[in-house]
Protein backbone atom coordinates (compact mmCIF):
# COMPACT_ATOMS: atom_id res chain seq x y z
CA UNK A 1 0.00 0.00 0.00
CA UNK A 2 1.17 3.18 -0.76
CA UNK A 3 0.68 6.40 1.08
CA UNK A 4 -1.46 8.85 -1.02
CA UNK A 5 0.04 11.96 0.57
CA UNK A 6 4.00 11.42 0.74
CA UNK A 7 3.63 8.61 -1.76
CA UNK A 8 5.87 5.83 0.24
CA UNK A 9 5.30 2.43 0.95
CA UNK A 10 3.67 0.95 3.62
CA UNK A 11 2.39 -2.16 5.00
CA UNK A 12 -0.97 -3.57 3.94
CA UNK A 13 -2.05 -3.30 7.56
CA UNK A 14 -1.05 0.38 8.41
CA UNK A 15 -4.19 2.94 8.90
CA UNK A 16 -1.32 6.26 9.50
CA UNK A 17 1.44 6.67 7.09
CA UNK A 18 4.75 6.36 9.79
CA UNK A 19 6.68 9.02 7.33
CA UNK A 20 3.85 12.13 7.08
CA UNK A 21 1.71 10.93 10.07
CA UNK A 22 -1.61 11.11 7.75
CA UNK A 23 -4.36 8.33 7.53
CA UNK A 24 -4.51 6.17 4.71
CA UNK A 25 -6.97 3.70 3.55
CA UNK A 26 -10.30 3.78 2.76
CA UNK A 27 -11.68 4.39 6.11
CA UNK A 28 -11.99 8.01 7.29
CA UNK A 29 -12.84 9.65 10.59
CA UNK A 30 -15.64 11.63 10.47
CA UNK A 31 -15.01 15.02 10.65
CA UNK A 32 -17.22 17.94 11.99
CA UNK A 33 -17.19 21.98 10.58
CA UNK A 34 -15.86 23.50 13.80
CA UNK A 35 -14.07 27.00 14.12
CA UNK A 36 -11.26 26.21 16.39
CA UNK A 37 -10.41 28.20 19.54
CA UNK A 38 -7.15 28.21 18.41
CA UNK A 39 -5.10 29.75 15.69
CA UNK A 40 -7.64 32.01 14.58
CA UNK A 41 -7.31 35.89 13.01
CA UNK A 42 -10.68 37.30 13.05
CA UNK A 43 -13.29 34.42 13.78
CA UNK A 44 -11.55 30.99 12.52
CA UNK A 45 -13.92 30.47 9.87
CA UNK A 46 -11.00 29.96 7.66
CA UNK A 47 -9.15 27.72 10.02
CA UNK A 48 -12.16 25.96 10.22
CA UNK A 49 -12.57 25.35 6.89
CA UNK A 50 -8.96 24.78 6.57
CA UNK A 51 -8.97 21.58 8.99
CA UNK A 52 -12.07 20.28 7.70
CA UNK A 53 -10.51 20.04 4.31
CA UNK A 54 -7.23 18.94 5.27
CA UNK A 55 -5.74 21.71 3.72
CA UNK A 56 -3.05 24.47 5.00
CA UNK A 57 -4.92 27.32 6.68
CA UNK A 58 -2.77 29.91 4.83
CA UNK A 59 -3.62 28.52 1.86
CA UNK A 60 -7.51 28.84 2.47
CA UNK A 61 -7.01 32.18 3.87
CA UNK A 62 -5.76 32.93 0.78
CA UNK A 63 -8.26 31.32 -1.92
CA UNK A 64 -10.76 33.21 0.46
CA UNK A 65 -9.43 36.66 -0.05
CA UNK A 66 -9.25 35.99 -3.88
CA UNK A 67 -13.11 35.18 -3.99
CA UNK A 68 -13.26 38.09 -1.90
CA UNK A 69 -11.37 40.53 -4.68
CA UNK A 70 -13.21 39.02 -7.52
CA UNK A 71 -16.96 38.48 -6.18
CA UNK A 72 -17.57 42.06 -5.61
CA UNK A 73 -17.54 41.29 -2.08
CA UNK A 74 -19.66 38.41 -1.63
CA UNK A 75 -16.83 36.71 -0.21
CA UNK A 76 -16.85 38.84 2.25
CA UNK A 77 -20.99 38.33 3.36
CA UNK A 78 -20.35 34.48 3.03
CA UNK A 79 -17.30 34.91 5.75
CA UNK A 80 -20.22 37.01 7.96
CA UNK A 81 -22.56 34.36 7.49
CA UNK A 82 -20.11 31.30 8.53
CA UNK A 83 -18.98 32.92 11.31
CA UNK A 84 -22.39 33.00 12.55
CA UNK A 85 -23.58 29.48 11.26
CA UNK A 86 -20.46 27.54 11.80
CA UNK A 87 -20.21 26.06 15.22
CA UNK A 88 -17.13 26.73 17.54
CA UNK A 89 -15.26 23.64 19.08
CA UNK A 90 -15.96 22.88 22.45
CA UNK A 91 -13.86 23.49 25.64
CA UNK A 92 -11.22 21.32 26.28
CA UNK A 93 -10.24 20.67 30.07
CA UNK A 94 -7.33 19.47 30.98
CA UNK A 95 -7.11 17.16 33.65
CA UNK A 96 -5.66 19.06 36.81
CA UNK A 97 -1.93 18.13 37.35
CA UNK A 98 -0.64 17.12 40.68
CA UNK A 99 2.80 18.50 41.75
CA UNK A 100 5.58 16.59 42.40
CA UNK A 101 5.85 15.29 45.89
CA UNK A 102 9.06 15.75 47.30
CA UNK A 103 11.03 12.69 47.45
CA UNK A 104 13.84 14.40 49.39
CA UNK A 105 12.63 16.28 52.85
CA UNK A 106 15.20 18.18 55.29
CA UNK A 107 13.51 19.00 58.79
Amino acid sequence: MYCNFCGKSMADDAVHCVYCGRRIGLVFAQRKLQRPREDRKIAGVCAGFAQYLDLDVTLVRLIWLIGTLFSGGLGLVAYFIAWIVVPESPFTELAPTQSPVPTDQHS
